[in-house]
């Protein structure tokens, strides 16, 4: 048959095309449709093709069902128009396909897997010390350093890092790094339950799997962002590798080991508590606890459904057998080492970690020191505090020469930085020297994101309640 004709279907014939399909496709698409000019209709890939490929002449066959009949054109049927007349259960039916395959799978269950796909890539990769899971988006450029993030315990990085990272302005700042997230051992979500007997890394041990991931994906260096036990590593790690550390943003970090009556009331109530009320007092206030506020529930409930609870109980007892990190200000002990690269601390207020990170501010060189306390903002500043947070790490990269200039969002109607970010902003830049730090033994060369321009560290601490 030529092709001006086209098929007539009969309403009663014995099709089988289920009529609830054709109200759901009619209601959605077929409006859109009618509208839509066609030159020529194309048939499918010759691997697409089957018993219900679009271009069959031959009738469809419905599934459990004999071919459809197709009635004679008319013989009295005027010419027709170059494009055939759209045959809409056809169409319906293609559209259906190509749907199912575009949203079949499981519903994602954060923002980050709505992401483009590709967009972020995971890799489990073989450490010294054991497999390590690693989510990864982009690629090195140039001389940039990677950031790179550890989750505190009782968290991964989703968990941990996802509003932060999900706040529009801290978009603006990563894609132009290559942004790189560390979960622990066994506490990814849908990780399997490790063996029985397992001995899980220690807290250097752990520290030691990330050479591992900076040689894997060719990273010159890293810029860290801990929070609690993963601050804990990444200063470890500087301490360790100091060359491959370029700047660290430390939440929460206790530098200091439990003592025996620490350990012992950790063990007690471990005895008498779920483990997720158990770890729940180390990531929130005492505030935020009594009030049972919408942040806690929450986080009770994901912790419990989400993190495999043995694997959770090896990094946390891991966790409590740390010991002290080895570190002093220079000039008050023999020997003194300490941390060598611009390091910004970050605690909130009334915070369980805020009398370890004053202690951890007494261990580190005044010169390359920030000290940020947050007004309001509980025991996790990333996640109730997320644009305050970006904003003091946008002045910090600034500060390390990675950021050319700071965005008014005043001119663009946004919301105005804070006198104290202001401060902070100020007393960096105008602190910025091209000289090395303060011992002489490190030199940085940093770059623009724009420009060649070298920068030196900052020149005194400053403590900044926002």
């Amino acid at each position: 048959m030529g092709p001006g004709l086209f098929w007539n279907f009969p309403p009663k014939a014995g099709c089988t095309v289920p009529q609830s399909l054709l109200q759901t496709m009619l209601l959605s698409r077929m409006a859109g449709m009618k509208e839509q000019q066609f030159t020529e209709e194309k048939p499918l890939l010759p691997e697409k093709r089957g018993v219900d490929s679009d271009m069959q002449v031959k009738g469809e066959e419905a599934p459990g069902g004999p071919p459809c009949p197709v009635s004679p054109a008319p013989p009295n049927q005027p010419p027709t128009p170059s494009r055939p007349t759209h045959r809409w259960h056809v169409i319906a039916r293609h559209w259906l396909r190509q749907t199912r395959r575009r949203t079949s799978g499981v519903l994602p269950e954060s923002c980050e897997q709505l992401m483009p796909a590709g967009d972020w890539k995971e890799h489990d990769i073989e450490t010294p010390y054991g497999m390590l899971h690693v989510i990864i988006r982009g690629a090195p450029k140039g001389n940039k350093p990677a950031i790179l993030t550890y989750h505190d315990v009782g968290l991964n990085h989703k968990l941990c890092f996802n509003t932060f990272f999900n706040n529009e302005d801290m978009q603006e700042i990563t894609k132009h790094f290559v942004i790189c997230h560390v979960d622990a051992p066994g506490q990814q979500i849908g990780a399997s339950q490790l063996p029985q007997g397992y001995q899980y890394p220690t807290m250097d041990q752990l520290a030691g799997m990330l050479p591992t991931v900076v040689q894997h994906f060719g990273f010159k260096s890293i810029v860290g962002i801990g929070v609690g036990a993963g601050a804990y590593i990444l200063a470890k790690f500087a301490l360790i590798f100091p060359d491959l550390v370029e700047g660290l943003v430390l939440l929460n970090i206790d530098p200091n080991g439990k003592g025996w009556i620490d350990w012992a009331a950790t063990k007690l109530s471990g005895l008498t508590s779920a483990l997720p009320d158990t770890v729940l007092p180390h990531l929130f206030s005492q505030e935020e606890l009594m009030n049972n506020t919408e942040l806690v529930q929450s986080y009770r409930q994901q912790i419990n459904n989400t993190i495999n609870q043995f694997n959770l109980q090896l990094f946390w007892n891991m966790y409590n057998s740390r010991r002290d990190l080895e570190m002093n200000r220079s000039g008050t002990v023999l020997n003194a080492k300490t941390l060598k690269c611009p390091v910004m601390l970050v605690v909130g207020d009334n915070a369980p970690a805020e009398e370890g990170v004053v202690e951890c501010n007494s261990k580190l060189d005044p010169t390359n020191t920030t000290f940020l306390k947050m007004a309001d903002s509980g025991g996790l500043p990333q996640l109730t505090q997320p644009g305050k947070l970006t904003e003091a790490f946008k002045y910090f990269l600034q500060g390390m020469g990675y950021i050319a200039y700071v965005k008014d969002r005043r001119l663009s109607g946004g919301p105005v930085p804070s006198a104290s970010m202001t401060r902070l902003v100020r007393s960096r830049t105008a602190s910025l020297t091209s000289a090395s730090s303060m011992d002489g033994s490190r030199s940085r060369a940093c770059t623009h994101s724009d420009s060649t321009e070298g920068v030196g560290t900052v020149t005194h601490t400053m403590e900044v309640s926002c």
